[in-house]
């Protein structure tokens, strides 16, 4: 007799497909798009939310954090969007900014992007039913196999697609901005796709607007193409989430040959953070480094996630993430670099540091290797351990107190990576983020 496990819904999986029922019909798409979203909730609805026995969310159980799933956020009202385009002019967003409200893109929030780069909503994208857009929504390099990418595609309302020409040169960055309008926290599903043309030279900055963005739950995805030859910088602010809130960000980046692409986050925030990111070379000689910083203090927890496969030859990549956690933080680092057997020389490199700074914090972290070439170079490390007592002794006895000693070495150790962002301008703006961080946590 074999005994037979039967897995019962909890109450969010429960709300989820209640959900789905209930708005796939409104969903945009053509009715290629629709079928494409029941076997994305199909998948989703045979796996469930990720829990422990899963390996790459071992140690973000979801179907345990997750109680219940928020009502999905409804299209913003005229009143809403007045509301928010009065506090934007307020706060002055930065040029040449893409608008998502509740997951909806915004156009009229939004400001006009230079010759060279087209958007459109992706609701509109799915509506015409443009095989090449769906075509990259649906590829399997998209993390297709895991099950909130799934739930990201078969719920998501909209987002922006923007198409970058070949040989584009931009001097200022893209930044897409995640608002809300909804005056009770609420679920948000967005997927954005950017396709960088051959040659071409942008950079994309993610970023939260106003405290209702950082409520609620939100499942964003954002889909990278980048051509051959293009030089592509990113970067992404997950900062002051709110405590009880859910963030789960998936990124998928394919990178063509001989291209540069660099990628950096800043995590910070008292909710439940969960950053996975699917990375594939693609094209021959392409060079990528991916880096983070996580700052963690109280009861918060922040995951990051890596999948990157090489698969093809001469490539470089780079993995370099830190954490600091104070109080009783936990923070997760899991890393994996599969090289196929055609990517021969590849130079693959990945590192996770974290401070810790109380014998009450957590730090899970798995670096892996998977390798099937034989003329590669490629290797992993991790370390945890505290502050170093000579320095602080060192900078002490120059007459700093201890606590500017402390900040002045954790300010070190998180924003050397943000020194390493390609454009001045975000340099700056992360390292305040930072700062800001380091002088709140002293106050408290």
């Amino acid at each position: 007799m074999t005994a037979q496990i039967i897995s019962t819904r909890t109450a969010a999986e429960t709300a989820l497909v209640e959900a789905f029922g209930v708005v796939k019909a409104n969903l945009p798409g053509t009715t290629e798009v629709a079928k494409l979203r029941e076997t994305a909730f199909e998948a989703f609805t045979q796996a469930g939310l990720p829990h422990r026995r899963i390996e790459a969310w071992h140690y973000t159980d979801l179907r345990a954090l997750m109680r219940e799933a928020l009502p999905i956020a409804p299209a913003p009202s005229a009143d809403a969007l007045a509301a928010l385009r009065k506090s934007m002019a307020e706060t002055g967003l930065p040029a040449q900014s893409l608008v998502l409200v509740d997951g909806i893109f915004a156009p009229e929030l939004s400001a006009p992007l230079p010759e060279g780069v087209k958007v459109t909503s992706l609701a509109a994208a799915l509506a015409e039913g443009r095989p090449e857009i769906i075509a990259h929504l649906a590829a399997a390099w998209t993390g297709s196999t895991d099950a909130i990418v799934a739930l990201n595609a078969a719920l998501m309302q909209d987002g922006a697609v923007i198409e970058v020409a070949p040989g584009t040169k931009l001097a200022a960055p893209i930044h897409l901005i995640y608002a809300t309008a909804s005056a009770t926290p609420v679920a948000r599903f967005s997927r954005t796709l950017m396709v960088v043309g051959a040659g071409a030279s942008v950079v994309l900055s993610e970023a939260s607007f106003g405290d209702g963005a950082r409520t609620g739950q939100t499942n964003n995805g954002l889909v990278m193409v980048v051509g051959d030859e293009a030089d592509v910088g990113h970067t992404l602010s997950l900062t002051d989430t709110v405590p009880g809130s859910v963030r789960l960000e998936s990124f998928m980046v394919k990178l063509g040959a001989k291209a540069n692409f660099d990628s950096f986050a800043l995590i910070t925030g008292g909710g439940l953070v969960r950053r996975q990111i699917f990375m594939r070379f693609d094209g021959e000689d392409t060079k990528a480094a991916l880096r983070g910083v996580s700052l963690l203090r109280g009861r918060e927890h922040a995951d990051t996630t890596l999948f990157v496969q090489h698969c093809a030859t001469g490539c470089e990549g780079r993995e370099t993430f830190r954490y600091i956690l104070d109080d009783e933080a936990v923070g997760v680092f899991q890393g994996k670099i599969h090289v196929a057997p055609a990517a021969q020389k590849t130079d693959g490199k990945m590192l996770c540091k974290a401070l810790l700074l109380t014998d009450m914090v957590a730090m899970n972290s798995k670096p892996e290797l998977e390798i099937f070439a034989d003329d590669v170079a490629c290797g992993h490390g991790t370390t945890c351990g505290g502050l170093n007592d000579e320095q602080l002794f060192y900078l002490q006895a120059r007459g700093l107190p201890y606590s500017e000693a402390e900040s002045l070495l954790l300010d070190a150790f998180g924003g050397e990576l943000a020194d390493e962002i390609p454009h001045e301008g975000l340099v700056t703006a992360f390292r305040a983020e930072i700062a800001a961080w380091l002088a709140a946590r002293v106050k408290a």
